[in-house]
């Protein structure tokens, strides 16, 4: 069974390659945020894996607190029912984070962007709305009869695709309502709402040692010598 999305922004497109709120972590790159958790004790660096940019085809960054649905297989009858669409109840500014059984159709009003554990269809409409589409995949098959969506602003725990077992497995991310989504060229992270501003100072700390080494390679210098002056190793 094969996932696919179809998300329509009816708001029109951001002039900015920057999809994001006045948050601090906006300015910070998704690997940027990536080293400053690993550094706070996260075994993932808040790392969702697996999943890539699909749309737009130019260069995008999103920056936006979270938006969760949880996608359960139509055969489900256990599983909540929704008594509204939850297209209709996503606060503008937000990024809908999906996580599904791999079947999923959606569409987005009003949100930055749509990170998808699954994958996404209709990758022609969503360039052509320059609308940011994150996801694990594309496919051309439909949502129905395959799943539907059974909770909203819930907390989502989003496993690798291949799920494994031994000491060098990567751990599921915990995605809370509110936590703040970066997601660029490089991947998608998660920053829970309260390490912040424990992840922005660090993130700039490592952003200036960045600039220092770089500036010290491009007048000639050593990396090894740049890495061990400005990051003691």
């Amino acid at each position: 069974m094969i996932a696919r999305t179809r998300l329509l922004a009816t708001s029109r497109a951001m002039s900015t390659s920057t999809r994001s709120s006045a948050c601090p972590l906006s300015q910070f790159s998704a690997c940027e945020i990536s080293d400053a958790l690993i550094k706070l004790g996260s075994p993932n660096g808040g790392h969702i894996p697996d999943i890539h940019m699909l749309s737009p085809i130019s260069q995008v960054k999103i920056c936006a607190p979270a938006y969760t649905v949880q996608m359960v297989l139509a055969s489900d009858n256990s599983a909540p029912k929704l008594s509204s669409h939850f297209v209709d109840t996503a606060p503008p500014g937000s990024v809908v984070v999906v996580n599904a059984p791999p079947q999923i159709k959606n569409a987005a009003r009003g949100a930055v962007g749509v990170v998808i554990s699954g994958r996404c269809r209709d990758l022609a409409e969503h360039r052509a709305a320059d609308f940011p589409v994150f996801a694990r995949g594309h496919s051309t098959v439909g949502q129905s009869p395959f799943v539907r969506p059974s909770g909203v602003n819930i907390t989502l725990t989003i496993h690798p695709k291949d799920v494994g077992d031994g000491p060098d497995a990567f751990a599921p991310v915990t995605v809370t309502p509110g936590d703040w989504i970066v997601a660029d060229e490089d991947g998608v992270v998660c920053v829970p709402v309260d390490m912040v501003d424990k992840v922005v100072e660090l993130a700039q700390k490592g952003q200036d040692i960045d600039a220092k080494c770089m500036a010290d390679i491009k007048a000639g210098k050593g990396i090894q010598a740049s890495f061990k002056e400005h990051r003691g190793k």
